[in-house]
């Protein structure tokens, strides 16, 4: 049976300050995924770096973050939520100020790692702790989260593409003064509930929650779909040949249409059908925009609508994906997600390397056509993990009525 008996009303906006100051901090945080975009081509020209090297700032960034998910549950149950939430703040502030003075391309990718480190403590206790002091229940709490999740990717390529204007290291910059601010947000407005006695997590727990077949079942389509991702946010910025700017828009325009499936369009979807036949059907599409995406890779027209096609897509994967791990298992949510986004970032990691290299050896095209076929073997995990993600379905069918309310209002993912 599934474990959330939060209320699913309630409205979204009404949320205690900590709340937002969660969310707030969360949407930078979320910007360091698509800020680079823009500024790929400019690194590679300063730093006189191929393409292959410069998508090493993505593999660097979500490696060291993936792997750290894994232990993060362990500290914050430890340290509490919001001890956890300021180091991974400060982390952040320290290494992309330190990318930002970088005289090679080595030392960003290895500052990237670092950020990917203070990433992963944020992320992982951000979500958790938004649950925890949203009002609204559950429903509420994940739509903010995944809200903060498409506005901060809508909103880190524009970011980027305009400091980038100026000089590559001005997104660095940025950035770190943008989580300064988050950091002193959460400083003055969260306050942790002293009362409350924390359970120290196992070390092993992420593991042990791969033991659970809806779990790794899920964890498996996320590593094959993270892979499509990053092939359409890492890769298509060479072939495009725009500049600073121009890819600074086309990636606003792709990130505005992940945040606008996943907060208004999967809750419809999961209103009208289960939720792995919703996975299946956003994961199917998807592919098939990444094969559209290789016919027209010389077409910079064509290629653009394929990128925001495939964010809407996105959107709806990213919310359905996170709203079936909470739902997959009777484990602590902190460990669930623990577990599933180490998975999910690793797969997302050698996307990036791997376009790059397969442009390079074979073909432009080849890097979308290898997307596709790795989102279609996430289909056919679906498939395949039926039976064990019937819980993931039951969710969904047992309070057909509180569902249909929570969609009402916009609030349950």
């Amino acid at each position: 049976m599934p474990t959330s008996t939060s209320p699913q009303t309630g409205s979204i906006l009404r949320q205690p300050l900590a709340v937002w100051a969660v969310a707030f901090a969360s949407v930078i945080a979320f910007m360091g995924i698509g800020l680079v975009d823009p500024i790929l081509p400019a690194i590679a020209k300063s730093l006189k770096a191929s393409p292959t090297e410069t998508s090493l700032l993505f593999t660097s960034y979500l490696v060291v973050t993936g792997l750290a998910m894994l232990i993060t549950s362990w500290i914050s149950s430890r340290i509490g939520a919001k001890k956890t939430l300021l180091i991974g703040l400060a982390l952040i502030v320290v290494f992309a100020a330190l990318a930002g003075v970088a005289g090679s391309v080595e030392g960003v990718i290895g500052f990237r790692a670092g950020w990917g480190l203070g990433n992963a403590l944020f992320i992982s206790t951000a979500l958790s702790t938004i649950v925890g002091a949203a009002s609204g229940g559950s429903g509420a709490a994940i739509t903010l989260y995944e809200a903060a999740l498409g506005l901060g990717i809508a909103v880190g390529p524009l970011l980027g593409g305009t400091l980038g204007t100026i000089s590559w290291r001005g997104p660095f910059f940025g950035t770190a003064v943008l989580m300064a601010v988050g950091f002193i947000a959460i400083v003055t407005l969260l306050r942790e509930d002293k009362t409350v006695v924390r359970t120290p997590t196992k070390l092993s727990a992420p593991f042990t929650a791969m033991k659970v077949p809806g779990i790794r079942y899920l964890a498996g389509i996320a590593l094959f779909y993270n892979i499509g991702f990053f092939v359409l946010l890492a890769y298509t910025p060479y072939p495009l040949g725009l500049d600073e700017m121009g890819l600074g828009y086309t990636f606003f325009a792709w990130g505005l249409s992940v945040a606008f499936t996943s907060v208004f369009v999967a809750p419809m979807l999961t209103k009208r059908m289960k939720r792995t036949s919703a996975l299946k059907l956003a994961l199917t599409i998807l592919a098939l925009d990444l094969i559209a995406g290789g016919i027209v890779i010389d077409s910079q027209a064509g290629l653009i609508a394929c990128i925001v096609v495939g964010g809407l897509m996105l959107g709806i994967v990213n919310t359905v994906l996170t709203e079936s791990v909470m739902e997959a298992s009777d484990l602590p949510r902190s460990v669930a997600s623990s577990s599933y986004s180490a998975v999910r970032f690793l797969g997302g990691a050698f996307a990036p390397p791997g376009a790059a290299a397969l442009a390079a050896a074979i073909s432009p095209s080849a890097p979308m056509y290898a997307g596709a076929a790795s989102v279609l073997v996430a289909v056919l995990i679906a498939f395949l993990g039926r039976t064990a993600l019937r819980r993931v379905d039951a969710a969904h069918e047992e309070s057909p009525l509180a569902e249909a309310e929570a969609i009402t209002v916009g609030e349950s993912l």
